[in-house]
């Protein structure tokens, strides 16, 4: 059992970064009235935890190469824990957004060296079941985030949703302490500055531009203003990696055609937890009033999707990672097809269980593929390409399907991410030789 006790560790640490991307949302009417804070001003409680993990996860990944996945992971869950302490006693609205923002920079840490130091740890067999066991654990997370928020909210007050964290936090690194492998030697290079700068106001400008345009604003002077200047980072941060000997992002491994679509594939997976926003929402107008109802309502996703990747660890190694990574996000578009002209909760059950079973294969599969692909060393700059991926997606995900919510409810929320699932699912499935580039 010694063996599988990093795998433990990591999973904590990731279903505590995790659930906080979710527990807060049914907390936030509690939050307002305690704290007198406008709308405006709730909105920055869950979009400030999303922007700083946006901004970070790429650099915090090259820095974990460069000082040693096991520190940055420690180093985060004290910055994790701390912030949790500081937003459970925050005596108004401005210093809860704050201690949120220093949240997500121990999140960040937790996201990017989590699935690296399971790839460093296991091999084969073993390192198929740590994968498939730790994105078990972090769907599980994030789906069961606004039921546990509705409990501890309920009984407890909003301030016990990060309260929570504490005990679990600190109990996780002094674990942490004697069960992760020690670092191997600092990799020698210069941290790539004007890089993690250019990425940062791309990142920031990006999903401040999809958050607002989500909420009905994309002809705002400041929504626009926002996405273009995304393109003039982006533009810039490309130009800076191009150049640099060791950049923080290797864009060789973009010129491989089965790369970028496993990009796109972790992409439009993310859709499917997206959605979630806008059921929980329609089951709360109707089929299932309250936080916890409707919880409870999207549990057969949760269920589906942790069995599913338990299970897939002992197989995981037998197929290329492509053909699980398309099986399972054309199983995840078709659960969503299931789900169209429902209007019941026991009508969504079975869409939400085939979407599930899809999201317990395309999320190992796609961790097995992302660590084939990465150079010997940069672990973390490969777990980095996946968080921020999957992060920018769900962002963006949620911008695009609110416009689609609000054109028509939920039928063309699931047109739209059963047509994007279906199209990536089928591009994965064709045979390309897997992208490397080296160290």
């Amino acid at each position: 059992m010694r063996k599988w006790w990093p795998l433990t560790v990591v999973c904590a640490g990731s279903f505590l970064f995790l659930l906080d991307t979710t527990v807060v949302t049914v907390a936030l009417p509690r939050i307002g009235a305690d704290l007198s804070a406008s709308v405006g001003q709730l909105q920055w409680v869950p979009d400030v935890y999303t922007l700083v993990l946006a901004v970070l996860m790429l650099a915090t990944g090259s820095l974990a190469d460069r000082f040693g996945l096991r520190r940055t992971f420690l180093a985060g869950l004290a910055v994790f824990g701390t912030a949790s302490l500081a937003c459970a006693l925050a005596p108004d609205i401005g210093t809860l957004i704050a201690a949120r923002g220093v949240q997500a920079v121990g999140g960040s840490a937790l996201a990017v060296t989590g699935f690296a130091l399971l790839t460093k740890t296991y091999e084969g067999r073993e390192r198929g079941t740590a994968i498939s066991v730790f994105f078990a654990v972090s769907g599980l997370g994030a789906a069961v985030g606004p039921l546990a928020g509705g409990v501890l909210t309920e009984y407890f007050g909003w301030g016990a949703v990060f309260f929570v964290n504490v005990p679990l936090a600190l109990l996780t690194g002094l674990f942490a302490m004697r069960a992760l492998p020690p670092d191997a030697p600092a990799r020698r290079s210069r941290f790539d500055l004007a890089g993690a700068v250019w990425f940062a106001i791309f990142a920031a400008s990006l999903v401040h531009g999809l958050t607002l345009g989500g909420s009905g604003r994309w002809t705002s002077p400041v929504t626009v203003g926002a996405l273009a200047i995304s393109v003039v980072a982006f533009t810039g941060f490309v130009v800076v990696e191009r150049r640099r000997a060791d950049p923080m992002l290797e864009l060789g491994l973009f010129r491989d055609g089965g790369f970028t679509t496993l990009i796109a594939c972790a992409a439009a997976s993310t859709l499917t937890f997206a959605a979630l926003v806008y059921v929980s929402l329609w089951l709360q107008a109707g089929p299932a009033p309250g936080p916890i109802e409707a919880g409870l309502a999207l549990a057969p996703l949760a269920v589906a999707s942790f069995l599913t990747s338990t299970l897939l660890g002992k197989v995981l190694h037998r197929f290329p990672p492509r053909v699980l990574l398309g099986a399972g996000v054309l199983l995840g578009a078709f659960g969503c097809g299931l789900q169209l002209g429902q209007q019941s909760v026991t009508g969504i059950a079975l869409g939400l269980a085939v979407t599930g079973i899809g999201v317990g294969i395309s999320g190992p599969a796609m961790g097995s593929a992302i660590a084939a692909a990465a150079p010997p060393g940069r672990a973390g700059m490969a777990a980095g390409i996946m968080t921020t991926t999957r992060q920018f997606g769900q962002t963006l995900g949620v911008a695009v399907l609110g416009i689609a919510y609000q054109a028509g409810g939920l039928t063309p929320v699931y047109v739209v991410a059963a047509l994007a699932g279906g199209v990536t699912g089928l591009l994965a499935l064709v045979p390309r030789k897997q992208a490397r580039v080296p160290a």
